[in-house]
């Protein structure tokens, strides 16, 4: 990533869309530690106007937040034409049995137990997706 920037390249926006500041911090830490650009924001109301402001290349978004939950959220992201086609891996400590079944019907790129994952498995997800899309 560095040698990209060194060429010019921008490096690649990633938004965290998390209610735990602490955990989100993390995260940031992790993933601006791995040359990535951040943002965050601490519910899905201010993640959506974060998203359409910062146009991210990859939203990690929490399922259980206060004001607007990730899926009411990812469901207005979809509605619209910038967020239709942004990737969003679902960062959650919901189990996928436990997790709403349209999630997957709303193109979703990856679903991520944060209690079964470390930081540098997160970031590890996040380039495997971004090399491939």
């Amino acid at each position: 990533m560095i040698l990209g920037i060194l060429l010019g390249e921008m490096a690649q926006k990633i938004a965290i869309v998390e209610d735990e500041a602490a955990i989100r911090r993390m995260y940031a830490f992790k993933l601006k530690y791995s040359d990535f650009v951040v943002v965050e924001a601490e519910d899905g109301e201010k993640g959506l106007t974060l998203i359409e402001v910062e146009r991210p290349d990859l939203v990690l978004l929490d399922l259980r937040m206060p004001r607007m939950t990730g899926e009411e959220m990812l469901r207005e992201l979809r509605a619209t034409d910038w967020g239709e086609e942004i990737p969003v891996v679902i960062l959650t400590n919901i189990s996928k049995d436990e997790a709403p079944r349209t999630l997957w019907h709303l193109g979703i790129s990856d679903f991520i137990v944060k209690s079964n994952a470390t930081p540098q498995k997160v970031v590890e997800c996040v380039e495997k997706i971004l090399l491939h899309e």
